[in-house]
């Protein structure tokens, strides 16, 4: 049994003695004699035995106690190639969860040397298939063929990511051939593209949502009429129609409707002007003021033309209901932290992209009880609703609560509900293996650039880091599922999950507790082995707002709450 010594000085010691001890034959031999020389027999040695962690180290959290209103009691290393997760009540998408790859699992003698600094930030240390080289701040990210990997190894030696927020852009790059695959084509480039035998589109589900968000701790957004009103007010079926790829629709619900248990519920308020400034009108709407409307540039397969999108959101509100707006482009980093803390104060063009394909990733994310500040307070109804739809394996239960969940969603319009957008990935046509994936997520290692040693890829932005335990970027999360690997993993190109880390993950009966086996002789980058430690560590960190280490780049770590119902010892409001 491999053990890495560094994790336990005083074992380290007491083995590293044990060897001299043994090496030197134990106890002083006797003189010489003139017999001839017999070497002493030395007792073969045992590893010692390995110390498992568990977190809490003693006892376990508090559930249903105030201010906690996570779902995770306590993760324990139970040996070496075994963790068990205790959850304070079922969860029917556990497996989808922590196949995320915000749940990426870290070396825990690396995650203690480089969190702290933010080091991790920069230089990745996974198990996945590519390993990082070099990261070009503001030019490119080089990722090289892991040698040492478990499963089946990269085909194409290099990978390389460039980035425009540049739709035109991305495909003059894939026609003069710097690039063999681009995200997101432009609308108005998808035909071009499709009659082009040198490349191959490659077309994905809108399981996705565009938003416009409102803070209902901040006026105008206070008042449930204005909200309502600007719903109203917004004539989504002509945003849709006039700016979105094929494959788009307009939303009826948050949660786009191919999930299951999605669109249960009333749909979303449908346009009315009329009753929208009537709404406004008694709600003492200040119309002399001119508001904000807060977005970034960044493409995605929900908001195909950041800056059109938001302009004709803003003439729109002009028009139909008398609103003056200014846009408020934003540098994507600083936006996102901003919806984060819940301090965006005007509105804000935001959406939402499948991580698994579960209805509680939509909305447990963004109204949950961990869902923190984006809207505000969340609201109890909704968190009360949500909390029984996932905590139930019975379809009926689980339809029943998101009924209730989806109504009470248009009832509170935390925000305007707009499009699922069609959107896909662009391909050479010798690209072997390439495809587009509904959740975002292509996975670059069964792709073969040709003849070529390096394929290289053209995203809409530049990473934000390399730990995405405390992201919420989807460019950011596909970098580092290139590095870094969960326990379960989602099928490539597909929605389903299947074992990926762990070669199983096995339930209670009631859905409460979670045993994951291991695999055996994964390693590291670095070269370090797999053990349960690094799942409990990699977990701990995220999960306990008071560890040293819940440090990552923003300190926000969205995902943790948001999927998993809040923090340990979390922050004070």
């Amino acid at each position: 049994m491999t053990l890495r010594t560094s994790r336990s000085p005083i074992i380290a010691l007491f083995a590293t003695a044990a060897i001299i001890f043994a090496a030197c034959g134990g106890a002083a031999s006797a003189p010489p004699t003139t017999s001839p020389t017999v070497a002493p027999t030395v007792a073969p040695t045992e590893a010692p035995p390995y110390e498992g962690m568990a977190y809490p180290a003693t006892g376990e959290a508090p559930c249903g106690v105030a201010p906690y209103t996570g779902n995770f009691k306590k993760v324990t290393a139970v040996d070496r190639l075994t963790v068990k997760f205790e959850l304070c009540a079922p969860d029917v998408a556990f497996l989808s969860k922590v196949a995320f790859s915000a749940f990426g699992i870290q070396d825990s003698d690396y995650l203690t040397a480089h969190m702290a600094d933010k080091s991790i930030l920069d230089k990745a240390n996974g198990t996945g298939p590519y390993m990082l080289d070099t990261w070009d701040k503001g030019n490119r990210l080089v990722f090289k063929a892991f040698d040492g990997y478990w499963g089946s190894k990269a085909l194409t030696p290099n990978l390389e990511f460039r980035w425009s927020d540049q739709a035109a852009q991305r495909w003059i790059e894939l026609q003069s051939g710097n690039v063999d695959g681009i995200d997101n084509p432009g609308t108005d480039d998808i035909a071009a593209i499709q009659a082009d035998s040198s490349v191959k589109f490659y077309a994905r589900p809108g399981l996705n949502t565009l938003y416009l968000g409102m803070n209902d701790t901040i006026a105008p957004w206070t008042d449930v009429r204005v909200r309502q009103a600007i719903a109203m007010g917004i004539n989504r079926e002509q945003i849709v129609k006039n700016y979105y790829p094929s494959g788009s629709e307009v939303a009826t619900h948050f949660t786009p409707c191919a999930i299951p248990f999605a669109c249960e519920g009333e749909d979303t308020w449908g346009f009315d002007a009329t009753a929208a400034k009537k709404l406004l009108t008694d709600a003492g709407f200040d119309f002399s003021k001119t508001y904000k409307i807060q977005f970034r540039a960044a493409v995605r397969g929900y908001l195909p033309d950041p800056p059109v999108i938001a302009t004709e959101i803003s003439n729109q509100l002009k028009t139909n209901l008398g609103i003056k707006t200014t846009l408020d482009l934003q540098e994507s980093g600083t936006f996102l932290d901003a919806n984060a803390a819940g301090t965006l104060d005007g509105l804000f063009l935001l959406g939402w992209g499948a991580d698994y394909p579960d209805v509680t990733n939509f909305l447990d994310y963004h109204f949950g009880a961990g869902s923190g500040k984006k809207f505000g307070a969340p609201f109890q109804d909704i968190v009360d609703a949500l909390t029984k739809g996932g905590q139930s394996a019975d379809d009926a239960v689980r339809k029943a609560a998101y009924t209730d969940a989806n109504n009470l969603i248009k009832q509170h319009v935390p925000m305007v509900i707009i499009a699922h957008g069609g959107s896909g990935t662009v391909f050479k046509a010798d690209v072997a293996g390439a495809h587009s994936s509904p959740l975002s997520n292509e996975v670059f290692s069964v792709m073969q650039a040709g003849s070529r040693d390096t394929l290289v890829w053209m995203q809409n932005a530049e990473p934000l880091s390399l730990y995405c335990g405390d992201e919420s970027d989807g460019e950011t999360l596909r970098a580092c599922e290139q590095v870094n690997e969960s326990l379960y993993a989602y099928t490539v190109g597909s929605t389903g999950v299947e074992p990926a880390l762990a070669t199983k993950c096995e339930a209670s009966a009631d859905l409460a507790t979670w045993t994951c086996t291991l695999r055996d002789g994964v390693k590291f980058h670095d070269g370090a082995d797999l053990d349960a430690n690094d799942v409990v560590l990699s977990y701990a960190v995220q999960w306990d707002a008071a560890n040293p280490l819940h440090v990552g780049r923003s300190g926000a770590f969205e995902y943790f709450p948001g999927l998993f119902g809040g923090f340990l010892n979390p922050p004070a409001s």
